[in-house]
This record gives C-alpha cells, structure tokens and sequence, in this order.
C-alpha cells in the first residue's frame, strides 16, 4: 500500500497544474465518454420466486435425467395391469380417481421395492404424464390437474407417513455413515417422495386464471393444514427442519439437502405468504393499531427505480487497459502535446477512468495477494457508480473542500432531480433528541420526553419541530416494544396477552427449542454452497444428491457434472438466503421480539461476515454464470428429442444477460444484512471492521436497481465510521445515497459528526436486547406452572386431595420405592423445630 502511495506521489512530483481551462475541457470530455457508456437496465423482476418452469427444473439434477424414463415405465406397467386400451389423459375423472385410490392403496405394502415402483408411478402423474403430451404447456396442465386430484384423494397424508419412516430409518442412517463416498443412489425412496410433495407445495401454490371453485377451495384447505398442527402435532415445516439439522450432524449424510431445502422455502412461502402479502399484512396490522397508512408502497417504488452509472462495455475495457499499460507518463506527454495546439487529444482519445478504491489502494480482509492484484487490475478499467479520480486531477482532489456552511441542506450545494423516490421519516426519539439538544443550547435545562412544550426557543426551531411531526413514522416495532413494557411492568394489571394463532405463530413456538441448532444448520449449508468457499476435509457433503454411482470417465461427462455440481450449490445459496429473508420479515411483522431472537443467532453464528465472504467475488461473473443447459431442464428434456451434446453447446451456454437465480440470492443476502444491521450500532461496526465498503462497493457494478439500493443503504449506515477520506473520495457514492435511500431528517450520516460517531458500548447493546428477548419468550411461552405468580394451594387438605397420576408400572414396584424413599429415610423431626 505504501508502494503505491509512494509511486502516486513521485508521479506527481515536479508536475505543473494544468491550465483551469484544458481542466474544464479534460473534464468534459470524461463526461461524455461516461455518457457513450450508458447501457441499459438488467431486465430483472424481483419476486417471490422465477417462473414455474424454471422452479420445477431447478428441483432435478441433471443427473437424475434416466429417471424420468424409469418413472413412466413404472407407471406404465401398473397403468396397463388395470386399464388395457385408453391412455390416462383419455380416462374420465372417476376413472382417474379409481386408479388413484388403488395406488395410495399399493403404498401400504411392506415390500420396500415395490413401495417404490408405486411411489414413481405417482411421481409420474404428478409431472404431468409428459409421454402423452405434446408441449411443454401440456405437461404443466395435465401435472396441475393430477396433482389436485392427488391432493383431493389424501396422497400428501400418505407421502408425509412414508418421509417421517424414511427419516427415522436408522439401518439406511448407518449405512450411508459407514459409506466412504455417498451418491445419488442412496437418496433414492427420499428424492421420490420429496419431488412428489414438491411439486404439490409449488403447483398449488401458484394461482392461475383457469381454476375451478374446488381448486380454489383445495388450495386454502392446504395452506391451512401445511401451517398447522396437523400432521404430528408440528408443522409441516418443522419436519423439514428437523431432517437439515440431521443431516449437518452427520447422523444422515444421504438425504437430498437441495430438496430438502426448495421443499421447506416453498412451504414456508405458501403457509406465511410473500412480499406482496407482507405488505397487505402490514398494511391491515397498521389499521388495526390505528397507525396512519403507509407513506408509499415499497414494492412500486423499487419497481419503479432505475439503476445508476453503468460498468464500461468490453471493448472500453481493452481500450482502457491498453492505455494503462502504457503508462502515465506517456498519458501525460500526449497531453502536454495537446496544449501546444492541433493536437485532437482533447477531442477524440478515450481516458482512463480510475476507480477511488484503486486511488487509495483499499483492501478488502478476505482476499489473498494473488486475487488483490486481479482485482486492482480490473478495478483500473471499472467505471461504476464509483467517483473516478483521474491522476491529472488528484492533486486537485485531494485538498480537502471548505465546510459546508452550518444548517444549509445537501439539496442547495448539489442539483439532483426533482422528486425523490422516498417520502422522508423521523422517529419519535429522533425529535426528543433534537428538542434536548435544542432546550440544551437555548435554555440550558431539558423537559425530558416533552415534545409538545416549545416555550423560549427561536421561531426557526418551532419550524423545525413543525416539519419533524409532519414526518413522523410510528412503526408496528415501536408499538410492540412499548406495549411489551407495559405487560412487564404491569402483568396483574394488563392481564393475560391473547396471542391470535396465526401460522407465523405456530411456526416460532414449534422452532423456539432449536432455533440456535436450525439457523447455525442453515449457515453451514450456506457457507459449503458458497462460490467463495475453500472444500475442506471437515465440511459438509452438500453433493450427494448430485453425484451419480460411476463418476464421469470422458471430458464430456466431466463438464456436464461440473455444470450440475455448480447449479447443485447455486440452487441452495437460492433456497436458503429466500427461507432466511421470508422468516425475519414475517417474524418482524408478528412481533418485533421474534424477529430480534432470530437476528440474534444469526448474528451470533456469524452470518455478518459470511455473507461478506460471499460478496468477495467477482459478483458480475457470479451473476452472469451459465451453469445450466437448457435441453435437460425439465419439462423440455422430457418432451422433445435430445440433441447430442457437445462440449461447445455446454460451454456456450444461454442467451441470457444474467442468472435470474443468482441475482435472486445476491439481493435477498443484501437485504438480510440490511435487516441485521439497522439501528444496530454494534452490528454496522462490523461492517466497518471487516472492511465491507470495498466488497460492497464492487456489488455496486451490477446495474439493477434494487440490488444497488441495497447496497447504498449498507454503506449509508457506516459512511460516518469510514472516516473524512472516504467520504471525499466517494462523493459519486454519496451522491447516489442521497438520491436512492430515504431520508431520515435529521440524521447527520453525510458528515459523521462526534455525536454520532461516538464510542459505544457494544456488549451492552446486545446484552440489553437479549434480556428484553429472553423475558418477552419467558413471559409468553414459559409454561412453568412454578412460575413466579402462580397461585400456590396452602391447603393441606386440599393437597392431600389431589388425585396424582401415577405410571402404568408403579403398582408392580411401589412396594421397592416405599422401601427405598420412605422406610429408609430417618425422620429428622428436629428441622422442623429450625426457621428457615
């Protein structure tokens, strides 16, 4: 680092300012150049999930192709036992349902094999009989229309009876312990009955415009049963739960994690709802606490936004690099030359635009020296939203700018658009702080948290605090915290909390006894998933559902699987960054103490800076992956003829601008440290420690928008920690802040004043939340009937009374435990003579 100081400063050395007129024309033409390099938008739609084909595609590997022939021989061979001349899409609907039944029926037989034979029969319906259609669309159809009738018929009952003997089939457990390499062999019964609940979860799920009544019907039955207590006195998804913990134990290395996974989002998805639903629910919770509506609604606004500053084209990059090789010198001779008149530099050359992280040679904390020096390469040529020092005018950047005068807005010192996207907020502490700093300056003594008394302060603050109210947000969070207060301080007379059953509710009692055990699972599965992971002896084996019996013996077979293997890992960070982001937000929506305890384990098992780690890559390359061919993908690869693949096809790859998956995780990721992270001083110094500003800001080249909004707002809440420097350095950041995140009124984050910056005391902070968290799961789910204010009967008659349940055994043994408790037992009859 100091190498390159030093170099930058002996560069500059005995150097002339240029003229302030060449300067202006120097600075126009990089301003024209940064505006031939405007590309467009990446065509990406942010949702609960991509479309239905590309999410039943994502559920097989491409490994598991030969079964999908073996599942339709297996059908076929029963089908043809029972009905010898009409296909099954020829069948009328009580023939179906005949031919339904006696499967479920076959299910039960005790023979493992044809148990399975059975199972890949239903499977078969379940993808939509594909050997008797002719499209793609027809196979969707037929699959919607048998899966309803499976529904309708009880197969997920049955199916969830084999799953919990699958999972609890210790012979299979040991087995695949012993086993020195675990392949896709070993999962078989658990992948077809997983596939199968599936693609019920998922295509019930989804609405469509040609549904029946009874399907409408069908679909808020499930939901209701799939989020309640009905199947073995949990939800549904706590089974899934259970079956991830026991495979990052080691107890069960075969079972199929990526189904597994898709399985529990999905489910966790239909039971709670998705962001559109978050937002009607917070919306009617809002009413219902009579808060006023809702400023905008978050989802049309990010919608609406429109991503900044573009990365450079791929021939300005050659160009750029070229002339970098070049050297400065040579740069700086050319112009020279221009100043002596006829020269067309200033008209036509291309410049070199240089990133601030190169100019102040940032480091980022997980790198090694090799992958530090490929990224300083390419960070010469980037040109994102980044502020570019040119080394003509560094000098000139460098002097630090006079301070901006006290009191007067960003808005008069830079012109921005007109209308930002957000609507400003202002908490209610936010005007107790600035009424006592104000009462502080002006009348030397404060009124606590009075912030209706205005009494002897200047008109301009009564304006102030006018303009505050009108922005004043009152969040569900808030309430929830100050009436939990209440039920502390006052529990007789509050009385008992009536706590609506909601299938949010069921889920975090059901998880409450394992929550630590279920996110530090969900970690480790993202961490072995993750691009930037090392494979270690020790780690999990997240590819045994993808890995076949003979491992590949030709280059072919060599590519295919590693374009499999890469999905495989790809397909789970998906999963598992959605299920996180789903759980916090309806656990915040619930109530806020939920949502902390589980911000809190994922805090505490290192979430913060793994999900850095992952961000320590090249995220363009990761976004832009083409890890999938599109001729295995089901449903296409069961209705068309496969071509030959060649090595050509699989390296080419899709079309595609992006990987519709991977731009899904990089932002659910980015919104889960944005949720772990706000209003968490402890939490927004990690940031700063593990030098997130460098990796965040190389995530800003990706231009969409959302994903840039994201990232602002994680450097917006650290930019007053980074330090002056910094700040001047990255004022095009700054800049971008100040148009895309909203607006908090009086928070000083551009210029990160002492206030603000002081020192806290982090341990305290967590500490504090954790005692609020434990007596908020204390008072509400603590059952103990020794609790503290629980009546106590003094009665001894009454005590005596009570008819005790005794175990089923006692009275063959009750003679040996009066023995042994009572007549054994001298009778110290002088403690009762002693007070305790």
């Amino acid at each position: 680092m100091q190498g390159a100081e030093m170099e930058g400063s002996n560069n500059n050395s005995g150097k002339q300012k240029p003229l302030p007129k060449v300067r202006e024309l120097f600075k126009n033409q990089r301003k024209e150049s940064e505006g031939s390099m405007e590309s467009p938008n990446l065509e990406f739609e942010y949702g609960d999930s991509d479309t239905l084909m590309a999410e039943l595609s994502e559920l097989y590997s491409y490994t598991e192709e030969p079964e999908f022939g073996l599942n339709r021989d297996c059908f076929e061979e029963d089908f043809r036992s029972q009905v010898k001349q009409k296909k099954w899409t020829e069948l009328d609907l009580s023939e179906q349902k005949a031919y339904v039944m006696r499967l479920l029926d076959a299910l039960e037989v005790t023979n493992r094999d044809k148990r399975l034979k059975v199972a890949r029969a239903i499977l078969y319906l379940a993808q939509g009989v594909f050997d008797e259609c002719d499209s793609e669309l027809d196979v969707l159809h037929w699959s919607r229309h048998n899966i309803f009738l499976l529904y309708d018929m009880g197969t997920f009952t049955a199916l969830l009876e084999l799953l919990s003997m699958e999972i609890d089939n210790n012979q299979a457990c040991s087995s695949a312990v012993r086993k020195p390499a675990i392949s896709l062999a070993d999962s078989t019964e658990l992948r077809v009955l997983l596939s199968i609940m599936y693609l019920m979860v998922e295509i019930i799920r989804l609405e469509t415009e040609e549904e029946t009544p009874e399907w409408k019907t069908a679909r808020e039955t499930f939901r209701t049963e799939l989020g309640s207590q009905l199947y073995n006195g949990e939800p549904f998804a706590l089974l899934l739960f259970t079956m991830v913990t026991k495979f990052c134990s080691m107890n069960a290395p075969h079972f199929p994690m990526k189904k597994v996974l898709l399985l529990l989002w999905k489910t966790v998805l239909f039971t709670l709802g998705g962001f559109e639903e978050l937002q009607e629910l917070k919306v009617k919770r809002r009413e219902k606490l009579h808060l006023p509506a809702l400023p905008e609604d978050s989802i049309k606004v990010v919608r609406s936004m429109r991503a900044a500053s573009p990365p450079a084209s791929a021939m300005e990059l050659i160009e750029q690099q070229q002339q970098q090789r070049r050297g400065r010198r040579s740069r700086r001779m050319a112009f020279t030359d221009s100043l002596e008149g006829d020269s067309p530099f200033l008209k036509k050359q291309p410049l070199v635009k240089q990133d601030s992280l190169d100019t102040y040679n940032e480091r980022d904390p997980f790198k090694n020296d090799e992958a530090r020096d490929e990224e300083e390469d390419n960070d010469d040529a980037d040109s994102g939203i980044e502020g570019e020092v040119d080394p003509l005018d560094r000098d000139v950047i460098i002097q630090p700018p006079p301070p901006p005068p006290p009191l007067r807005p960003p808005t008069e010192r830079l012109s921005f658009p007109k209308g930002l996207p957000w609507a400003p907020k202002v908490r209610e502490k936010d005007i107790e702080h600035f009424l006592e700093t104000s009462r502080n300056k002006f009348i030397g003594f404060t009124l606590g948290n009075d912030t209706e008394t205005l009494v002897g302060l200047p008109r301009p603050i009564h304006e102030s605090v006018k303009t505050l109210k009108q922005h004043k947000y009152v969040s569900i969070a808030e309430v929830q915290i100050k009436r939990e207060d209440e039920l502390q301080q006052c529990p007789m007379t509050m009385g008992e909390e009536e706590v609506e059953e909601m299938p949010t509710e069921i889920l975090y009692v059901g998880m409450l006894s394992n929550l630590s055990q279920y996110v530090i699972a969900l970690l480790k599965l993202l961490l072995a998933a993750a691009p930037t992971s090392k494979a270690k002896t020790d780690s999990i084996n997240i590819l045994a559902d993808v890995l076949p019996e003979e491992m590949p013996v030709t280059v072919l077979q060599s590519m295919k699987l590693g374009i499999d293997v890469n999905r495989h890992k790809e397909i789970i960070v998906k999963a598992i960054s959605a299920l996180l982001l789903l759980l916090l937000k309806h656990f915040k929506l619930n109530h806020i103490y939920q949502f902390e305890y589980v911000s809190q384990h994922l805090v505490f098992a290192n979430c913060i800076p793994l999900i850095l780690k992952f961000f320590n890559q090249n995220i363009m390359s990761y976004i832009s992956a083409k890890n999938s061919i599109y001729m295995l993908d089901f449903p296409h690869c069961v209705v068309h003829e496969l071509p030959e693949l060649t090595a050509e096809s699989l390296e080419a790859g899709d079309s595609n601008q992006f990987c519709w998956r991977n731009l899904f995780s990089c932002i659910n990721l980015l919104r889960i440290l944005n949720k772990l992270t706000k209003w968490k001083h402890s939490r927004t110094m990690m940031l700063v420690v593990f030098k997130s500003a460098p990796i965040l800001k190389r995530a800003l080249k990706v231009k969409q928008a959302m994903m840039q909004l994201y990232v602002l707002k994680l450097l917006k809440i650290q930019t007053k920690y980074l330090g002056r420097q910094w700040r001047k350095s990255n004022m095009k950041t700054m800049s971008a802040i100040y148009q895309k995140v909203r607006h908090r009124l009086n928070d000083d984050w551009a210029y990160g004043n002492d206030i603000d910056a002081r020192p806290w005391d982090f341990q305290a902070e967590e500490c504090a939340l954790r005692e609020s968290i434990e007596k908020f799961n204390c008072r509400r789910y603590d059952k103990n009937p020794n609790g503290e204010f629980s009546p106590v009967d003094n009665c001894l008659q009454s005590v005596l009374g009570q008819r005790v349940e005794l175990p089923e055994d006692f009275r063959y043994s009750y003679e040996i435990w009066l023995e042994r408790e009572v007549f054994s037992q001298p009778i110290r009859w002088e403690e009762l003579l002693h007070p305790e």
